[in-house]
């Protein structure tokens, strides 16, 4: 499949005409052919998004409302186009991609939802005769930076409430997912969206430091929003504070899920498979640490054992399997790394284990993980869970804790004011109870802590990122001065 970049409403190659090839992760198949921007092409982008940005910033809440739903239908009509492109360009299963689009459709009728929710207040004021306002307004021109692991969620994730709130928008499409991210694009302009409104760049992996940084210092671009790996994020942080542009960062996690002495072990056996293994663990909130009370570990992980022997694993695009493949090979050199290293440690892999060579993986769990082990504190992004044993629930929290990421985390218990204590008490953006630490609803706030980033998405908190705050007032032209 070739495709071009979309511009201002036209499908453009590259002014250099350079091209870049997306392979397919298991069989090593050329997937898609795209065009290699180079910062000529982002000027392109950010002109067309800032010639499009007077007419959509003026656009009434009801007409982008209208126009979003209508995205929205056009999204739960190419579901099957989605998994087909996605699949074959990242190795993901039917079942990752289709809750993929499920979400993605939600986020963009829940931003067609929030166009008129997009509200200020009057704030009393000193001055005799005097009206004070603040009022919200759209930003401009703003970026948005998707990765590939959740190719649709995160993609529209990253244009939908900037377009909601009258913003034109850039997105820099993933070099590994380029065929998806462009099909969302051209999924917005079926439903109606006007041209220049989302303009998509693709690049190559060695274009990308050129690409981010032309991005960020180009003087239209007001804003930047960047879901990814904590490297790169600091890498963005710190050319935005450059230029002082505001960045929204939802990046890198390490999930612990806790298990309390009186949880249900069947429950959170379940969680806990689907946590860790959903996508070959490729989420940003992936269980990569369980954490389990000392008391009630032998049967936990025999049980967890079981349940992940059983979950089938293979090519997604021959048999429909639990676990698919892996995006590339570094992720499973980087998992096999791990392993090793615990293993050589004094860990104990009670089921799965890590392929010599390619992609595909069954659902590995190392128990026994200690903090002298690089399994304990390192983002795996694969899929294989670390199992830590706790004394106690004050020493689950300290485990917990002891970690640079504070993205999601889970909690299960029977005692609810227990489990809401432990819950309080783990630094991180998410955490739920008695349930797993992945999940997503377009309007609950959304984003981490500590390494894991800053600000959120989603709801009202999203219409806060995507807006410019204003103080504006109506006074009395005849007040009183001093002098």
């Amino acid at each position: 499949m070739k495709i071009d970049m979309l511009i201002g409403g036209e499908s453009v190659g590259a002014v250099a005409n350079g091209e870049f090839v997306r392979r397919n992760p298991v069989s090593g198949d050329v997937v898609t052919t795209a065009p290699a921007a180079k910062s000529e092409d982002v000027d392109r982008a950010v002109e067309a998004a800032s010639g499009a940005f007077n007419d959509w910033s003026k656009t009434s809440p009801t007409q982008r409302r209208s126009i979003l739903l209508k995205v929205a239908e056009a999204f739960d009509a190419a579901g099957a186009d989605f998994m087909k492109t996605a699949s074959r360009e990242t190795g993901a299963t039917k079942i990752w991609l289709g809750f993929n689009v499920k979400i993605a459709a939600g986020m963009i009728r829940e931003a067609a939802a929030m166009t008129t929710q997009i509200t200020g207040e009057i704030i009393p004021s000193d001055k005799p005769g005097s009206l004070a306002m603040a009022v919200r307004r759209p930003v401009g021109i703003m970026v948005g930076m998707a990765p590939w692991n959740a190719p649709i969620i995160l993609a529209v994730r990253a244009v939908v409430m900037p377009i909601a709130c009258g913003n034109t928008v850039v997105l820099k499409a993933s070099e590994r997912c380029p065929g998806t991210h462009r099909m969302i694009a051209e999924i917005f302009e079926r439903g109606g969206l006007p041209k220049g409104v989302l303009n998509v760049v693709t690049h190559s992996a060695e274009d990308a430091p050129e690409i981010v940084s032309s991005l960020i210092a180009h003087p239209n671009v007001k804003r930047i929003n960047f879901t990814g790996s904590t490297r790169v994020g600091k890498i963005i942080a710190s050319e935005a504070a450059k230029y002082l542009k505001p960045v929204l960062l939802e990046l890198g996690g390490k999930a612990p899920l806790i298990v309390l002495k009186d949880a249900d072990i069947d429950a959170a056996v379940n969680a806990a498979a689907f946590g860790a293994f959903m996508n070959q663990g490729q989420i940003c909130m992936s269980t990569e640490r369980i954490i389990v009370d000392e008391s009630i570990a032998d049967e936990f992980v025999s049980r967890f054992a079981a349940k992940a022997d059983s979950l089938s694993f293979g090519d997604s695009a021959i048999a429909d399997v639990v676990l698919g493949s892996v995006v590339d090979t570094d992720i499973m050199d980087r998992v096999r790394h791990l392993v090793d290293d615990a293993v050589r440690k004094g860990a104990q892999v009670v089921a799965g284990e890590v392929p010599a060579n390619g992609t595909i993986m069954g659902a590995t769990v190392v128990d026994k993980v200690s903090a002298d082990m690089e399994l304990y504190g390192e983002e795996s992004f694969g899929p294989v869970v670390a199992v830590m044993r706790a004394r106690d629930a004050d020493h689950a929290i300290q485990l917990a804790n002891d970690n640079a990421y504070g993205l999601a985390a889970a909690v299960f218990g029977s005692d609810i004011t227990e489990s809401i204590r432990v819950a309080e008490a783990i630094e991180s953006g998410i955490c739920h109870i008695n349930g797993p630490t992945v999940a997503d609803e377009a309007q609950m706030p959304f984003g981490g802590i500590k390494d894991s980033g800053y600000g959120k998405f989603g709801g009202q908190q999203g219409v806060d990122q995507f807006t410019e705050l204003r103080w504006i007032t109506i006074e009395n032209p005849h007040q009183h001065y001093p002098f």
